[in-house]
C-alpha cells in the first residue's frame, strides 16, 4: 500500500538521505499489505477469528489516532461511539429488521450527530479536564447499555444479529469476513491520509504543535477539533457495527473500560503520531490470547506490561522501530521514520 506522502517527497527530488527512508518505508508498507494478504493462508481458524477482530480494532484505532495523534487531544471515551454503532446495528437489524448496510449508515449518521452534540461542550476542556470528561462519556455509555434493558437487554445481550451482507449476499465465513474487513482498514487508512495531506490535516497539526499559536494565525482551533472528533467517532461506529456482524452477539462488557485499555495499548504499542502505527498495534495486541495460550487470561496484565514496556524502552512504538530496522538492513542508514 503506498503511502501518497513518500511518493510526491520522491518526485520533489528530496535529497538521497530522505529518498533511501522513503525507500525503506515503501519496503515495510508493502510487505506488511503482503503479509496481511497471504496470513489466511497460514493461519488457524482461531487466529483467523482473532485477526477479523484486529481488522476491526485497526478501523477504531485509526480514527482514535486521527484525533489523539494528528489533533494532540486525549480521549478515554471512543468506546462510547462504538457502543452506539454496535447497538444501533444490533437493535434495527434484530428488532426492526433493517438491511445491515442501511443500519451501518443510520450508525455513522447517529454516532456523528452524538459526536456533534458532545463535541461542542466538551473539547472546549483541556488536558486532564478533557480525559476525564472523556472517560465520564463512555462511562456513561457503558452503563446505559447496562440500564436501558428494554433496548439492548443488559447483560444478557443482544442475540442473532444477522452476518454483513447485501440482500442474499451475506458472509459466511471468517476469511470473507477478514477481506471485507481488512479492505474498509484499508479504505480508513487511505482516508485519514487524505485527510492529514489537507488543508484540514495542516492546520490540526499545527493544533496539535501549539493551540495558541494556530489560532493566533488564524485557525478556527475550536471548529477543527470538533471535525476531527467527529470524524473519528465515524470509524469508531464503523467499527462496533463490524464487531455487531461478524460475532452476532452484542453485550456491555464488549465496549467497557477493558475496551479503552485495549485501544490505548494498540494506539502506544503501534506508534501513536503515525497512521500505519495503530494498525501494527491492532494486530500485535489482538494476537496476544494465541501468543499466551494457556497464560491468556492474564491478557489484560500482559497489556499493561507491554504497554509499560513500549513507553518505557520503545516510545515511538513498534511501527517506527520496524521502519527504523528496515533503514538500517537496506539503507544502512539509522535514521528513524518521521512519517507514515
Amino acid at each position: 500500500m503506498a503511502d501518497p506522502d513518500t511518493s510526491a517527497a520522491s518526485g520533489l527530488g528530496l535529497p538521497p538521505r530522505a529518498a533511501a527512508g522513503n525507500r525503506s518505508l515503501r519496503i515495510v508498507i508493502v510487505g506488511m499489505a503482503v503479509i496481511v494478504a497471504m496470513l489466511p493462508f497460514v493461519a488457524s481458524t482461531y487466529v483467523l477469528s482473532l485477526l477479523v477482530l484486529a481488522g476491526i480494532y485497526a478501523v477504531l484505532v485509526i480514527g482514535l489516532e486521527l484525533f489523539m495523534g494528528q489533533t494532540g487531544q486525549v480521549s478515554f471515551g471512543h468506546n462510547a461511539f462504538a457502543v452506539l454503532g454496535g447497538y444501533a446495528t444490533a437493535i434495527l437489524t434484530t428488532t426492526h429488521n433493517w438491511p445491515p448496510l442501511a443500519a451501518l449508515a443510520f450508525s455513522i449518521v447517529i454516532s456523528v450527530i452524538a459526536a456533534l452534540i458532545i463535541g461542542a461542550r466538551t473539547l472546549q476542556l483541556r488536558g486532564h479536564y478533557l480525559a476525564m470528561a472523556t472517560l465520564a462519556l463512555g462511562m456513561i455509555a457503558y452503563t446505559l447499555t447496562v440500564q436501558l434493558t428494554s433496548l439492548t437487554n443488559g447483560f444478557a445481550g443482544i442475540t442473532g444479529i444477522a452476518p454483513l451482507g447485501i440482500g442474499p449476499l451475506e458472509l459466511t465465513s471468517d476469511l470473507q469476513y477478514y477481506y471485507v474487513v481488512w479492505t474498509i482498514a484499508a479504505l480508513g487508512i487511505w482516508s485519514s491520509f487524505r485527510i492529514k495531506d489537507s488543508r484540514v490535516g495542516r492546520a490540526l497539526g499545527a493544533i496539535a504543535g501549539n493551540e495558541e499559536a494556530a489560532s493566533a494565525l488564524g485557525i478556527n482551533a475550536a471548529r477543527l477539533k470538533l471535525t476531527a472528533f467527529v470524524i473519528s467517532a465515524a470509524y469508531a461506529a464503523v467499527a462496533g457495527s463490524l464487531m455487531a456482524h461478524f460475532v452476532g452477539f452484542l453485550s456491555p462488557e464488549v465496549f467497557g473500560l477493558d475496551l479503552v485499555t485495549l485501544l490505548f495499548a494498540m494506539l502506544f504499542v503501534g506508534g501513536i503520531g503515525t497512521i500505519y502505527g495503530p494498525v501494527v498495534g491492532a494486530v500485535l495486541i489482538a494476537l496476544l490470547p494465541a501468543i499466551l495460550g494457556p497464560l491468556a487470561e492474564y491478557r489484560q496484565l500482559a497489556y499493561g506490561v507491554i504497554l509499560l514496556a513500549v513507553i518505557m524502552f520503545a516510545p515511538s512504538g513498534a511501527f517506527r522501530q520496524i521502519v527504523g530496522l528496515a533503514e538500517r538492513l537496506f539503507d544502512g542508514s539509522s535514521r528513524g521514520v518521521k512519517r507514515g
